[in-house]
């Protein structure tokens, strides 16, 4: 019995665990794990910049910076780098790359931002451009509405002058010059 109650306990932790998974949002449908193949096929529809970022020794050379200044280390960087390379590749949106900093790679929540920051400064912002094209859902055309006519702005109407009249006789309110 008691290695029952353990087991319904790792169970329903493995299952927290995948809806919290579930919870992420990715750009494309995807499974877990691409195939060779399919990343290739993906890597060659890229547009340049983003192809010469994915394999920049500058980009790995600031994913390390990134990682050792914020003091992750081991196979985490490996990691940093893989879910880095999902988002040039189009496969991961930029806005769910730091949810998978904190849940799948278990980084604390500081950490986790400042990766994000830096990694979202010197490496996603120079392709922002390219990036966003390839994260943009496709355009639909607006519905047309009929236009109504502006109106024209009124014109200027000539209003006469009149000239003031003096009173015939003597203005009481008025003082006299001494």
């Amino acid at each position: 019995m008691k290695y029952c109650s353990c087991l319904i306990f790792l169970i329903y932790g493995k299952i927290k665990e995948i809806n919290k998974i579930k919870e992420i949002k990715l750009i494309k449908p995807m499974a877990q794990d691409y195939t060779k193949e399919q990343l290739w096929e993906i890597f060659e529809k890229l547009p340049s910049d983003l192809k010469q970022a994915i394999f920049s020794e500058e980009t790995a050379a600031y994913i390390s910076d990134i990682c050792l200044r914020n003091k992750v280390g081991g196979n985490k960087i490996s990691e940093v780098a893989r879910y880095t390379g999902r988002v040039l590749m189009g496969i991961l949106s930029i806005e769910e790359f730091q949810k998978i900093l904190t849940s799948q790679l278990k980084l604390e929540e500081d950490v986790a931002k400042n990766v994000f920051y830096e990694i979202n400064r010197y490496i996603f912002n120079p392709v922002k451009d390219s990036l966003a094209a390839l994260t943009q859902a496709p355009v639909t055309p607006a519905p047309v509405t009929p236009t109504t006519p502006t109106p024209a702005p009124p014109t200027k109407e000539e209003i006469p002058k009149t000239t003031p009249t003096k009173p015939a006789g003597r203005d009481v309110y008025r003082e006299p010059i001494e």
